[in-house]
């Protein structure tokens, strides 16, 4: 009788598990394109960030520079004119038309993309970076620090969040850095607030009890057992909060809080010429047009990331 060389485990093993190990990342991969709202907003956003990082090649035109002079032809708020779709050869050619200063209102768009993308993340990483530790600290340790941090939080949180952004940009000096730091800064309390909640929760976990029992420091056990498993609410409003500095950040240059309005950005397109709603509506629907899909495709992104994440919703 011949000894067999295979091991239970070689014999139990399932062929398909061995050429297809299990995955976290992706089974959260499989599990976001299963929804039909995250695909749709993710088509949206990587159209968006594409538009960004290759503005230079996407825009006919220098989006600061006035035509008057340089283009023959070339009008106050023309119409959209693209000769593919039988605008005359005589006439130049713009896209969405030219707005009050002779600048091509498309390739405006396309740079003020970068702008509201850059906004968008930058403040939310700072709002989240800032926003965890606060949450982290203050749902471990609980108490009299706990206290006085939520309580710090729920001031910020009292007021309104545009109005506040407008104070902060108010004291810090008008620009796009500062509105980026106070779209930041009123954003840290929500993600504070999430982060506690989750840690609060967590810690009573028996593998935080476990890793107590070993030993294992404090900052280990809140770095390396709790923050790692209270991520999935954070990374939902992340995407969600990203779209709301977008919004935010048009309606600070709407008000005109930012300084530069010649900068290619949307609200600061639709602040200069939000006069001419009805006799060159093109000018103003292009950049809200671009602020809606940008809005729409984060939101989308956040339902379908909230649903994939969830393992109550995930089927």
């Amino acid at each position: 009788m011949t000894a067999s060389n295979d091991s239970p485990a070689m014999v139990t093993a399932d062929p398909l598990a061995a050429t297809h190990p299990a995955s976290l990342w992706r089974d959260t991969l499989g599990g976001i394109l299963r929804q039909r709202s995250a695909i749709v907003g993710l088509a949206i956003l990587t159209l968006l960030v594409a538009m960004a990082v290759f503005a230079p090649l996407i825009a006919t035109h220098d989006p600061t520079q006035t035509l008057l002079g340089f283009e023959e032809g070339v009008a106050k708020r023309s119409a959209p004119c693209i000769h593919a779709f039988g605008c005359p050869e005589t006439e130049p050619e713009h896209y969405f038309g030219t707005d009050g200063n002779f600048r091509d209102v498309f390739s405006r768009v396309v740079f003020g993309t970068q702008t509201s993308l850059t906004v968008g993340f930058t403040a939310i990483g700072l709002a989240i970076l800032f926003g965890t530790m606060i949450g982290a600290v203050a749902g471990y340790a609980g108490g009299w620090l706990d206290n006085i941090m939520m309580r710090i939080m729920d001031v910020l949180l009292a007021f309104p969040s545009l109005l506040l952004a407008i104070i902060i940009v108010t004291a810090l000096g008008q620009g796009l850095i500062n509105a980026l730091l106070a779209i930041g800064i009123v954003s840290i309390p929500v993600y504070a607030r999430i982060v506690r909640s989750s840690v609060l929760s967590t810690r009573e976990a028996d593998y935080v009890t476990a890793a107590q029992a070993l030993g294992e420091s404090t900052s280990g056990i809140l770095l390396r057992r709790v923050l790692p498993n209270s991520m999935t609410p954070l990374i939902v409003q992340a995407t969600l909060g990203i779209g709301g500095a977008v919004l935010e950040i048009a309606a600070l240059a709407f008000v005109g809080v930012i300084g530069n309005l010649e900068t290619p950005e949307w609200g600061s397109m639709i602040a200069l010429e939000r006069n001419q709603l009805f006799l060159a509506p093109h000018i103003i629907l292009a950049p809200g047009l671009a602020i809606t899909l940008t809005v729409l495709g984060f939101n989308l992104l956040g339902d379908g990331l909230r649903d994939a994440l969830d393992p109550r919703l995930n089927r």
